[in-house]
């Protein structure tokens, strides 16, 4: 079974200090919950052949903090990425879909958050399933979806930072 990690970047700062977007960098909490949902993906047995990541700060520097987790991992990193919708997210993931057993995509909402339900939605295996992802897509989560030969998907967890630190320190 195929699978793609639809990963959205950890906590930022509200603004950048030359108050542009894609400068945004990460707090201390973003990279702390970067590297454990790095640690919990690879402990789950969810690592990435190949990550396409957006170059905004906030995606580079999540990055950062969970290549560790991932040492195998190929890396793209795509401008396209940068504020994609869903329908543009698919467009640019599609090519590379050949190219890994298992895709890692981190970057942003709401294009993320938009794709996993549509894909879900359209070509999943329980439509309910959508649901789990349209209720929220925080920072530092991560929706692991399962392909089989006929291309239909299933979402095989759903990762949230907030419930793996509360789990991590109770």
């Amino acid at each position: 079974m195929r699978r793609l990690i639809l990963f959205r970047h950890a906590k930022t700062e509200a603004r950048a200090p030359v108050g542009e977007d894609f400068q945004r960098a990460l707090t201390q909490r973003g990279r702390d919950d970067a590297r454990l949902m790095g640690a919990v993906l690879a402990k789950a047995g969810f690592v990435p052949d190949l990550a396409l990541i957006s170059p905004a700060l906030r995606a580079r520097q999540t990055w950062e903090e969970v290549k560790a987790a991932f040492p195998g991992a190929a890396v793209e990193f795509r401008h396209s990425l940068y504020q994609a919708s869903d329908v543009e997210l698919a467009v640019e993931i599609i090519p590379s879909a050949g190219m890994a057993q298992t895709l890692m995509v981190l970057a942003h909402n709401p294009g993320l958050q938009e794709l996993g339900v549509s894909l879900l939605a359209e070509r999943g295996l329980d439509p309910h399933e959508a649901e789990v992802i349209a209720a929220g897509f925080p920072t530092a989560a991560a929706a692991v979806l399962g392909f089989d030969a006929d291309n239909r998907c299933q979402l095989l967890h759903f990762f949230r930072a907030s419930e793996r630190r509360a789990k991590e320190h109770p």
